[in-house]
């Protein structure tokens, strides 16, 4: 019986990765924006795998501020937690406040019920280059990474990478230097998170949501943190409408 639950396991999980070697859209960092945009990308019928390296997907949603988990989301945004299906109390004409751990849960189940796989323990390493473009991700499994081992990575081929991986948008940074790029940034390079400012970080997140180099997309914190905006706290409004802005330039990208 023992052996027969490993075969299950490894053979699900190996149809699984294998499905996703040549995807669509590779998200890196499984945050609320992340999430959201590849619950929208995978429900439109595109192959979407998102990467994580911690063990639970969610981003900063669970603790919400300071472990106290609450959050806060704008009315803007109140149209998307109705979508998931997020209960909300109403706080005032500005806010709304949920459950920090509703909401991850809700934004995890939600992408996966749409399609996309969610591969947690897995770090996003480097970026495959393609010509003039981002082609795909290269991949390793966090413990791996986090005592240093020299074991080689699994490479795996998108047509679109997002970059959610919050305030130091890792995953640009990494390929801005090793490749030497330009950024589609007013400086050409990353311009670094500002402190907090709470109502203009809500702001320029969605506006910061774009591609900044052909077959990348930041969102998020990632966005901020690549076009030099601030950042704003345990205000998640803006982190749901960046992932559906996302969602909608990369589906044109794909040509929905």
């Amino acid at each position: 019986m023992e052996v027969d639950i490993s075969k299950a396991i490894v053979r699900g999980y190996a149809a699984k990765l294998e499905s996703c070697l040549d995807c669509d859209l590779v998200v890196v960092g499984a945050g609320p924006s992340g999430l959201l945009c590849a619950a929208h990308v995978a429900r439109a019928g595109r192959n979407v795998a998102v990467f994580d390296r911690k063990l639970a997907p969610g981003g900063g949603v669970w603790g919400g501020a300071m472990l106290f988990n609450e959050v806060v989301i704008q009315q803007a945004a109140v149209a998307i937690l109705e979508e998931l299906g997020v209960r909300h109390t109403r706080v005032d004409d500005r806010f709304v406040r949920a459950d920090s751990v509703e909401l991850a849960a809700s934004l995890i189940y939600r992408a996966v019920h749409a399609g996309a796989k969610v591969f947690n323990g897995v770090s996003v390493e480097d970026v495959i280059f393609k010509g003039d473009r981002i082609g795909g991700v290269v991949i390793n499994y966090t413990p791996i990474l986090l005592n240093n081992l020299h074991v080689d990575p699994l490479s795996m081929r998108a047509k679109v990478v997002l970059d959610g991986t919050g305030h130091g948008a890792e995953l640009t940074a990494r390929a801005a230097q090793k490749a030497g790029i330009r950024l589609e940034t007013p400086t050409g390079g990353l311009m670094g998170e500002k402190p907090m400012w709470a109502e203009m970080g809500e702001k320029m997140t969605v506006e910061n949501t774009r591609r900044v180099y052909p077959g990348l997309y930041v969102s998020g914190m990632a966005a901020n943190g690549v076009f030099g905006s601030a950042r704003m706290g345990p205000i998640f409004g803006g982190m749901l409408l960046s992932g559906q802005r996302a969602a909608k330039l990369i589906l044109e990208e794909l040509g929905r």
